[in-house]
């Protein structure tokens, strides 16, 4: 499962357990461990979509309201 930010397998920290596992990697005694991505297709499709989805559905009026109002908090003084 996909923790976070890691899109690949940790490797040891312990200097000599690393240099093992490049040496068997680089010889094919062993394997790059593979991590599945559990999540659902269909909920993923969903998420992709952010923030074009949102501006198309508004108008263009509702638009330029709220860039207006991000520009005035942008610009206000303290």
């Amino acid at each position: 499962m996909l923790s976070g930010m890691q899109k690949k397998p940790k490797r040891p920290r312990d200097p000599n357990q690393l240099g093992k596992l490049i040496v068997d990697l680089s010889v094919g005694e062993a394997e790059e461990p593979t991590i599945e991505d559990k999540r659902d297709p269909a909920a993923v499709a969903l998420g992709q979509k952010g923030g074009k989805a949102r501006a198309s559905s508004l108008s263009a009026k509702k638009r330029k309201e709220i860039a207006k109002k991000a520009a005035q908090s942008r610009w206000k003084k303290s």
